[in-house]
């Protein structure tokens, strides 16, 4: 059954429910102080009960819950027979459909593409023995954004799913998105069916430290320019220009808002690590030109300045090569120019080898493989552990 054919009722219900609170506000703003202080404060909802992951925006207008940027989403616990899960997409077809993936207790129990008219997520529960859900998107934000618009409980009970153990907030491209790694061949360009970010280095990094973790990440984009197959710059897709915000996307957006728009506070998520992995695009631009490479460098210690002023406490983590090792130098000089300047030292360079398709195979676009990425989770996760002592 369509989200269309509960409209009604839904907005039925949040009309009620604005009309109570409406009266409730009158008679709180005309009563005496101690009238005031003997009313109850306003119930949470359901979806302000759950644990956000990432950057998702609640519209607290209409108790929605957005999703755009790779790995945004929530988790919660659930205790009951029955929830259901209203969620609507951005128009568009098969390659720019948010695709979103549902978790029962750490199992992947539904995957799927959320239309413009909307989805109904049904999931059985356990009675009175809590279950945890959580729904994560897969792709990626400049293409596809979905909203929570409801949340039926049927009854049952929501409580915010524990936190873990570590913060980690990854700061990439199209790799760290986890661009085509559903699909072998390399023939094949974007979409957003064969984009999955749980199965990038980042969030497979994050499992691997037990860590909460934020994405920041869009396909094409660098320090410079985004990706040139022209050898012209791009400076319209450039990560410094997002990196303070919800997101960015072409299509609709957050219901009547876009992700671009909308300022990102960053003391809802202080992560003790930051990892970035910016150059890959940079270098289709750049070419082997030295004053692009400089440029490159000079930009990429600049960022840093900022990735630092809004991560005072984080250790800094730069990696770059999986798809080239063109820039890796000009990072290490970015990275050192950087600490020479400002006399930080908390940051650390880690360089991921190119990938080996002939070991561990290739995904569309030449993107790496869900082998490849594993492996650099496994080598970025190693060198974080020792590092961090954790």
């Amino acid at each position: 059954m369509k989200l269309r054919k509960f409209i009604a009722l839904i907005v039925s219900g949040a009309l009620c429910m604005a009309l109570a609170a409406g009266c409730g506000s009158s008679d709180s703003s005309s009563g005496t102080s101690s009238e005031n202080e003997n009313k109850e404060e306003t119930a949470l909802t359901d979806i302000q009960k759950m644990k956000y992951i990432g950057r998702t925006y609640y519209n607290e207008e209409n108790d929605r819950l957005w999703m755009g940027l790779s790995g945004s989403g929530f988790s919660f616990d659930y205790t009951g027979d029955k929830v259901s899960m209203f969620m609507t997409g951005n128009p568009g077809g098969k390659t720019d459909k948010a695709r979103v993936g549902v978790y029962v207790d750490g199992e992947r129990v539904k995957d799927l593409q959320i239309p413009a008219d909307g989805e109904i997520i049904e999931l059985d529960g356990k009675g009175s023995e809590p279950i945890n859900v959580t729904v994560v998107k897969l792709s990626e934000c400049a293409m596809s954004c979905c909203g929570l618009i409801k949340l039926e409980t049927n009854g049952g009970t929501v409580s915010p799913a524990a936190d873990k153990k570590h913060r980690i907030e990854i700061i990439g491209d199209s790799i760290t998105c986890g661009y085509g790694v559903d699909d072998p061949d390399m023939s094949h360009s974007f979409s957003t069916a064969t984009e999955d970010c749980t199965k990038s280095y980042s969030i497979k990094t994050a499992n691997l430290l037990d860590a909460d973790y934020s994405l920041v990440s869009f396909s094409g984009y660098g320090i410079i320019s985004g990706y040139s197959g022209d050898g012209k710059k791009h400076d319209d897709q450039l990560i410094p220009t997002y990196y303070d915000k919800y997101g960015f996307t072409y299509n609709s957006g957050f219901g009547g808002k876009k992700p671009q728009d909308l300022e990102w506070d960053f003391s809802r998520f202080v992560p003790e690590v930051v990892v970035i992995n910016l150059g890959t695009n940079d270098a289709s631009y750049a070419a082997g030109n030295e004053e692009r490479e400089k440029e490159y460098a000079d930009s990429y210690a600049e960022f840093l300045k900022h990735v630092r002023e809004k991560n005072p406490s984080a250790r800094i983590y730069c990696t770059l090569g999986t798809m080239g090792t063109q820039l890796n130098e000009k990072m290490h000089e970015a990275v050192e120019a950087y600490t020479s300047s400002t006399g930080d030292t908390n940051i650390a360079v880690v360089d991921f080898p190119l990938q080996n398709q002939n070991e561990d195979g290739i995904a569309a676009d030449w993107h790496p493989s869900d082998k490849t990425h594993t492996k650099s989770a496994e080598q970025l996760a190693a060198v974080i552990k020792a590092d961090m002592g954790w």
